[in-house]
């Protein structure tokens, strides 16, 4: 004989709805699955792309943002269409380049769980630009005449550009000059945030997404010179290294693309010189970019 304990009432009533909260809470979870273009894809430039995809518990009042990207850096924002599954006549960029390493990125936009965005990457499949591949075999045969015809001087240029660096070395090696703040890039205004030293001219610097994943592209500006170029931020963190000018002060800016879900760019920044590490939030929106100087000591 088996003796039962009675229950009393709310303990009842509590197991029954946390059972029923457990069942109702599993499998909730959004997700994204593109299924064309996949593996063994070949896109042309010339011809119109499409794209296919099915998704769970995302409605079908939803839309889902789609980006080209290549080797991690976006190339092109294919749009942001309603979950239909099926979207055609899509135009690529005339100046996407033939290769085949390019992947496509769907996002979930405005998701009931801001925790749990549902995302999904394509594997890699190729494009074909036919007009950029002949433009580049032209630019290639101009090249290789231009090469011949500059045999002849080239010991007297290297001669020249020898003792020009040996002028330039030594200037650099009586006075170290201050770079001008940068008022403005590509009619943006730029604003300082900080002034770093380091020991070392060689640096790494990380960035990646703060706060949450909303879509952020950005590219990273050195002396007015590109180190990274149309990044799509994500939590991972994204490592480069940069050769520092001593001789002069050096600018380091960030340049937004677009505004992510929830203006403005905002980017968490780490750079180090081996020693000494310093951490700082930048900021850009489509008017205005934060930077910051550093210096070599």
């Amino acid at each position: 004989m088996f003796s039962t304990i009675p229950m009393k009432p709310s303990r009842i009533f509590t197991a029954i709805f946390m059972c029923l909260y457990a069942l109702c809470g599993q499998g909730q979870k959004s997700a994204i699955t593109i299924t064309s273009p996949t593996e063994g894809t070949v896109w042309t430039v010339e011809d119109m792309a499409e794209l296919r995809w099915t998704v769970e518990h995302i409605g079908a009042e939803k839309s889902i943002r789609f980006f080209l990207v290549r080797e991690e850096t976006v190339v092109q924002e294919l749009g942001s269409f309603a979950n239909t599954g099926f979207k055609d006549g899509i135009a690529l960029a005339k100046n996407i380049g033939s290769g085949d390493q390019y992947q496509v990125v769907g996002i979930e936009l405005f998701p009931d769980d801001k925790f749990n965005i549902a995302k999904y990457i394509t594997p890699v499949f190729s494009i074909v630009n036919k007009a950029s591949d002949e433009r580049k075999r032209q630019q290639e045969l101009k090249n290789a005449e231009k090469q011949k015809s500059r045999k002849s001087t080239q010991k007297d240029k290297k001669k020249a550009s020898s003792r020009k660096k040996q002028e330039v070395a030594k200037v650099a090696e009586t006075q170290k000059t201050v770079r001008a703040q940068r008022m403005e890039f590509d009619g943006r205004k730029i604003s300082y945030t900080k002034e770093l030293y380091f020991d070392s001219e060689d640096i790494t610097v990380k960035i990646w997404d703060h706060g949450r994943q909303d879509g952020d592209i950005v590219s990273i500006y050195i002396n007015g010179a590109a180190v990274v170029s149309k990044y799509y931020l994500t939590y991972y963190k994204r490592e480069f290294k940069i050769k520092l000018d001593p001789n002069t002060t050096n600018d380091l800016f960030l340049y937004a693309h677009n505004l992510g879900d929830a203006p403005p760019n905002t980017v968490s920044v780490e750079i180090s010189d081996g020693k000494k590490s310093e951490n700082m939030i930048l900021n850009s929106d489509l008017q205005s970019c934060e930077a910051v100087m550093i210096t070599v000591k």
